[in-house]
């Protein structure tokens, strides 16, 4: 329990931060000691929340145009994600979670980046692979933000509109679990309840430094934590 809450202060305080990043830092962290099946939905709860708490905050900074392109390729791919969630085993389900995790730290941690806008046709890769790697995994918002990051300059839009986004596709993702069961039981709806003070606690600190922290500080920072976490991740798979 108290690792469990270590990683999800840490992991919430960096999505109050950048608006992006906690599913990606908490699900990979989680899974070494907790079946994906229990993961995967209490943190889509979690984010869904978080969504709500600072798109709210930020409603008017919201791109809606940018949005409106990624939702239809999204709902796709989160369906396909749910489908292999329950029917894969986890061994195999570790070792392409740590392989994903690990090409996102190697990104951050080398702040690989690039400023030139991109295409919207980009939108359609982008929104599949994030709805099916946010179905599986828990982890989807990373094809999103590299997308929307050479989409939207300002920080602050960006993160009004990523939180605007992962809350849609959340609501995508809660009914596609219920569908498939991952969320009638008991125990993810008692662990939400708990860590939901938490969470917010969590958010409210990271939104307070927001300003005060540069975007390459926040990006190699969590580049060492996925690191750190895929290694781990590599080490469960293997022995299972």
């Amino acid at each position: 329990m108290a690792a469990t809450a270590a990683i999800l202060l840490v992991a919430y305080f960096i999505r109050g931060i950048t608006g992006f990043g906690s599913g990606l830092i908490a699900v990979p962290m989680l899974a070494l000691f907790l079946p994906l099946q229990f993961v995967v939905p209490l943190v889509l709860l979690l984010d869904f929340t978080a969504s709500i708490v600072i798109g709210g905050l930020h409603f008017k900074r919201v791109k809606w145009n940018e949005i409106g392109i990624l939702i239809p390729f999204g709902i796709v791919g989160v369906v396909l994600g749910t489908s292999l969630l329950v029917k894969l085993p986890p061994g195999p389900m570790l070792m392409a979670l740590a392989a994903f995790v690990f090409v996102f730290a190697v990104r951050n941690l080398f702040n690989i980046q690039g400023d030139k806008p991109v295409s919207r046709a980009w939108a359609v890769p982008a929104s599949f692979t994030g709805g099916t790697v946010g179905g599986l995994f828990g982890t989807g918002g990373p094809p999103y933000v590299i997308y929307l990051s050479h989409r939207i300059r300002d920080k602050s839009d960006l993160r009004a509109t990523l939180s605007a986004l992962f809350f849609t596709e959340g609501l995508t993702r809660i009914v596609s679990f219920l569908v498939a069961g991952l969320l009638m039981t008991a125990q993810v709806w008692v662990a939400y309840a708990v860590a939901m003070p938490l969470v917010l606690g969590a958010l409210y600190l990271g939104g307070h430094v927001h300003v005060s922290l540069s975007r390459e500080q926040v990006t190699r920072l969590v580049g060492v934590l996925l690191l750190v976490s895929s290694v781990s991740l590599l080490f469960k798979a293997l022995n299972v």
